[in-house]
């Protein structure tokens, strides 16, 4: 879910889509919001990395939130032996490739949310909803 409260997922193809339903279906995939995890409602005022900070729109610093959700995120990939995360691009949060630059101005660059930066710091293999294809090939090599 989206902070915003709308489907983060809703830009997905159907069978990207279906994929992900089959995968939680199979008891296979874990739905977790780490900002929601780390104590945040939705919906929420969108945030931003800026620097070593993740602040909203109005310069409140969520940093402690996001830390938590992340170490939330992390706690129940070891709790349940999960190697592989499949996370939101661009989230302040997710993004594994991509976030934004901080200006709220919606302009992508090259980074890594909090929560994909600790789980890959942590052996946590970390894709995004755009290369699900790249998940199942881990899948099937078991």
């Amino acid at each position: 879910m989206r902070y915003d409260g709308g489907d983060c997922l809703h830009h997905l193809n159907p069978q990207t889509q279906q994929q992900l339903k089959t995968w939680q279906q199979q008891g296979i995939l874990l739905p977790l919001c780490p900002e929601v995890a780390g104590g945040l409602p939705v919906p929420r005022p969108a945030a931003e990395i800026q620097g070593d900070k993740v602040k909203t729109q109005a310069g409140i610093d969520v940093s402690i939130a996001f830390e938590a959700g992340a170490q939330r995120a992390l706690a129940l990939c070891q709790q349940y032996n999960i190697h592989i995360a499949i996370l939101k691009q661009g989230s302040p949060s997710c993004g594994n490739t991509l976030i934004n630059d901080g200006s709220f101005a919606k302009k992508k660059i090259a980074g890594q949310g909090k929560t994909a930066m600790l789980l890959q710091q942590h052996g946590v293999l970390v894709y995004n909803e755009m290369q699900l294809a790249d998940v199942q090939k881990l899948l099937l090599k078991g």
